[in-house]
């Protein structure tokens, strides 16, 4: 009896999977799309614009070293696809004053039209044992990796909602699903990012916006470069145990995966509970409008 109720189980979850791009959103169009890209100047950021750029995109790129920026347009507008593409920069820190950032991104959707999608990817990683690591860094990583996030999502949502349609990556990492030695500040900082995601995301499915996460894995690039000066002996032995990427591989995954909005399997069982949640969202939703659509004729 077991043995049949554990193969229905499966057989349950293996359907759910196979019907999850069914119901799929329809796929983000991307020639003439406005994408922003924080933490743009490097790294995955930078690969991300050009994956973007080079599929017919403009771009906004969003960081706070001006000189790089300036360096990573140029890369970038080596891949354009036609001569109407235009490369934004514009120099600030997402992660301090968010009437700043929203200031910002209005002025890029005045430049370059609405944001289609815009891809959280400004971060940092300290690594040090939880007792030898400063409070301060805490709070660091919290703000950069965190509300470096929410600040530029909260800047786009409203007229992503109000224009029904809109994608927000969140750059997280493997550290944000898996805890590891050395990371008690990074990881948390990273597993935060999930929670707002799926949040987030139940509150803007109504609206045709669609939320995804990435979880990198290590990555050749500046960041990690940086990161490995620091490491614990541990945390360092840990880290070699698996292969490190290249960042273009990585972007053109992450990028495939906003576009199409895919599910994971281990992910795919929550659709029954979801799914109900979702239709209480849209009920309420529904009624609202309602409700202001008869206020205004009242």
């Amino acid at each position: 009896m077991l043995l049949l109720a554990a193969a229905f189980l499966v057989a349950f979850v293996l359907l759910l999977y196979m019907v999850s791009p069914l119901i799929s959103p329809k796929p983000l169009t991307l020639p003439g799309a406005h994408v922003v890209v924080t933490g743009g100047s490097s790294g995955i950021g930078k690969c991300i614009a050009i994956e973007c750029y080079k599929q017919g995109a403009f771009i906004t790129l969003v960081a706070r070293n001006e000189d790089k920026l300036l360096q990573a347009k140029k890369e970038i507008e080596m891949h354009s696809i036609n001569d109407k593409q235009v490369v934004l920069c514009i120099s600030v820190d997402v992660s301090q004053d968010y009437n700043q950032v929203e200031n910002v991104i209005k002025q890029a959707q005045e430049k370059l039209g609405p944001v289609d999608m815009l891809v959280n990817c400004a971060g940092m990683a300290v690594s040090g044992k939880f007792e030898d690591l400063e409070v301060s860094t805490f709070e660091r990583l919290m703000s950069i990796n965190y509300l470096g996030s929410v600040y530029p999502s909260r800047a786009v949502i409203t007229t992503m909602k109000e224009r029904r349609v809109g994608r927000i990556v969140f750059v997280s990492s493997q550290a944000g699903q898996l805890g590891l030695f050395g990371f008690t500040a990074y990881s948390a900082s990273k597993f935060a990012i999930r929670g707002l995601a799926e949040a987030l995301q139940m509150e803007v499915k109504p609206y045709n916006v669609y939320i995804t996460v990435a979880y990198p894995p290590d990555t050749d690039t500046p960041g990690f470069a940086e990161e490995n000066r620091t490491k614990p002996l541990e945390t360092r032995l840990i880290s070699e145990t698996t292969s490190v990427c290249k960042p273009e591989q990585v972007a053109k995954q992450i990028v495939k995966d906003a576009i199409v909005v895919t599910m994971g399997l281990f992910r795919t069982i929550a659709l029954f509970y979801l799914g109900s949640f979702d239709s209480i969202v849209r009920r309420c939703m529904m009624q609202r409008e309602k409700s202001e659509n008869a206020d205004k004729t009242a």
